[in-house]
């Protein structure tokens, strides 16, 4: 059987050890690195990864910058990543989000609840790999391309985070149907996860704001939540 392969990418040695140490305990390949840097060489090189553990306060290229970057190249936009960080802040965990992270775990965590935040989101890549539905969807002029990570409008390429990319999914996955927060929340990243309604909110904010002259077709339900609004 392949190990899943995962890449630490963390600077504090002790923190990077008992990641890598319970990773293997539970039949992960690891591999470290200190920096962003370094970690873009490995990819460059060629190196796949299943996912990606990525500290945010890393010197030269922090965790953000590393992210966004990360996510602008075709190659690698879809490989998850798990941010970790001390700052627990909500303004902290929206900016993750929105710069393309997957998850966000703070300092110090439990190593059994990092296992089941790996463990979902490779599930999750795993069902979004081996889906026979359709890999590209059309609606209203939008066209959305699961197998690599792209909306374009017309000539126009669009540049989504992880999460507006897999929102605007989900709402053209069902035109019409109104999803509340919780559902969202939960269409992303499953049950139980730490995101507030405000970290939503931003991200439809910015993803309405990318969509132009398209933004309308994303509508508010006062007191419930947003839907995709379904044409005649």
């Amino acid at each position: 059987m392949i190990k899943e392969r995962i890449l630490i990418v963390e600077d504090e040695d002790s923190i990077a050890e008992l990641i890598a140490f319970n990773l293997k305990k539970n039949g992960y390949e690891t591999f470290r690195v200190d920096s962003g840097e370094r970690a873009f060489e490995l990819l460059n090189d060629g190196e796949k990864f299943d996912l990606i553990l990525l500290d945010l306060m890393l010197a030269g290229m922090d965790g953000l910058d590393f992210c966004k970057k990360l996510r602008q190249v075709k190659e690698y936009a879809n490989i998850p990543v798990i941010m970790l960080t001390a700052r627990s802040e909500e303004s902290d965990v929206v900016s993750g989000l929105e710069f393309g992270a997957n998850d966000y775990i703070t300092k110090p965590f439990s190593p059994r609840i990092l296992i089941a935040r790996i463990r979902a989101q490779l599930r999750k890549a795993t069902q979004t790999e081996d889906s026979t539905s359709q890999n590209s969807i059309e609606y209203a002029g939008i066209i959305l391309n699961r197998d690599f990570h792209e909306v374009s409008i017309g000539k126009n390429q669009l540049t989504l985070t992880a999460n507006e990319f897999s929102i605007l999914d989900l709402f053209m996955s069902s035109p019409g149907r109104v999803f509340s927060r919780d559902a969202i929340i939960v269409a992303l990243h499953g049950d139980g996860y730490p995101v507030t309604d405000r970290a939503i909110d931003v991200s439809i904010v910015n993803l309405r704001k990318k969509l132009a002259d398209k933004a309308s077709l994303i509508e508010t339900v006062r007191g419930v939540g947003y839907k995709m609004k379904k044409l005649a």
